[in-house]
């Protein structure tokens, strides 16, 4: 069973983890910014959270598309970055320390909510700021379905629910939480809720290496550990585009329900470590290792293999999602191989020493093990 390994993936991907933002990130191309007219108006967005991955990729987004962003969290995660933007700080739980405080009888057009798990939190924003915005993005993500093994599953397949709503064990639920997230703050805000659900966000700054062990990996070349047939789909977004279409969004006033990952046309696990061959210039040799075969030597699907599940399995559905909805809503991508190489490019600005223990993905001593394993019972002397 995956969807414990899934969920967990899903969480840290919403911008939880504490990663600075990255001069890789701000130099790539922003196609959707290029291809967007000029708002209307200038906004007034606030966003709950705003300064960890997809967080600082929406200020910087709309900060370029000259809107007014004030960003409200604890205050403690990267204090110091976007000096120049108002910052409130307070808790999203109203229960601790000034709670929402540093929100009352402010008003603003519009809120992007990054980080919001439970229900009762993210009910307690919105219903705060109900009555001063006019608009409320809610960032979910593709967990919240109940039957991840079906692929092509669209905007109203069944949801996970929890027997008991008023639980807050968020590793435990995270899927059914974030999808009773969304029913609060539609709920509150009736009409007037943009709900995103992203697939694996990923790009500079993801501080989970579940993406960024394959450009690592790829580029350090020789033979590498490819898992399954190769046939297996594979999907993601780069923080960078989702921000960018999130603020388009709330600048037309999209509401409802979207799912949100990519890329445009079917990706394949094959295609997509040829790509990161090609764009890194490696001379890495992909040994494809059949599900069974990683199972039996317990190498794990999306931890020790990242971004990548078995179309065959429980969570066989997670890498391919319907996003038909969202690209008819203008949801653009840049490259796969840009977002390989920025990738790399900021994990190599990163201190040795973090360099040196990726957060995700086989080490280097296990996959040789592996790999030996796998020649070994194919009848091959050597690896390779």
């Amino acid at each position: 069973m995956i969807q414990g390994a899934a969920a967990f993936g899903s969480l840290w991907a919403m911008g939880c983890a504490t990663p600075g933002a990255s001069g890789a990130g701000a130099t790539s191309t922003q196609g959707q910014g290029e291809q967007a007219s000029a708002p209307a108006a200038p906004l007034r967005i606030l966003i709950l959270g705003g300064t960890a991955f997809l967080g600082p990729a929406l200020v910087e987004f709309a900060r370029g598309r000259g809107h007014t962003v004030t960003l409200f969290n604890r205050g403690k995660t990267n204090p110091g970055l976007f000096p120049d933007v108002e910052k409130l700080t307070g808790d999203r739980d109203p229960n601790k320390g000034e709670g929402l405080k540093a929100l009352q009888g402010r008003t603003w057009d519009v809120v992007v909510d990054t980080s919001g798990y439970v229900p009762r939190v993210v009910r307690a924003s919105a219903e705060l700021l109900a009555p001063h915005v006019q608009h409320y993005t809610f960032v979910s993500s593709i967990s919240v379905y109940k039957e991840m093994s079906k692929q092509n599953l669209d905007e109203t397949a069944a949801v996970a629910t929890v027997d008991d709503p008023a639980t807050e064990e968020v590793m435990k639920h995270y899927g059914a939480l974030k999808a009773l997230c969304e029913q609060a703050a539609e709920a509150a805000m009736p009409g007037r809720v943009l709900n995103v659900r992203p697939g694996l966000i990923v790009g500079p700054d993801d501080s989970s290496d579940r993406f960024t062990y394959w450009p690592v990996r790829v580029a350090r070349g020789g033979e590498v550990l490819a898992p399954g047939d190769g046939l297996d789909p594979v999907q993601f977004i780069d923080a960078r585009d989702l921000a960018a279409w999130i603020i388009l969004s709330v600048e037309r006033k999209t509401t409802g329900i979207f799912n949100a990952t990519g890329p445009r046309q079917d990706q394949l696990m094959r295609d997509f470590l040829e790509t990161a061959k090609t764009a890194l210039g490696s001379d890495a040799r992909f040994t494809w290792v059949d599900s069974e075969f990683l199972t039996k030597h317990k190498v794990e699907a999306w931890s020790d293999l990242p971004s990548w599940m078995p179309r065959t399995s429980e969570e066989g559905g997670v890498c391919k999602v319907s996003i038909a909805k969202a690209l008819a809503a203008g949801l653009t991508f840049r490259p796969v191989a840009d977002t390989l190489r920025d990738t790399l490019a900021w994990f190599r600005t990163l201190p040795p020493e973090r360099q040196a223990k990726l957060r995700a993905g086989i080490s280097a001593e296990r996959e040789r093990e592996v790999l030996a394993a796998w020649h070994q019972s194919r009848g091959n002397a050597t690896a390779g």
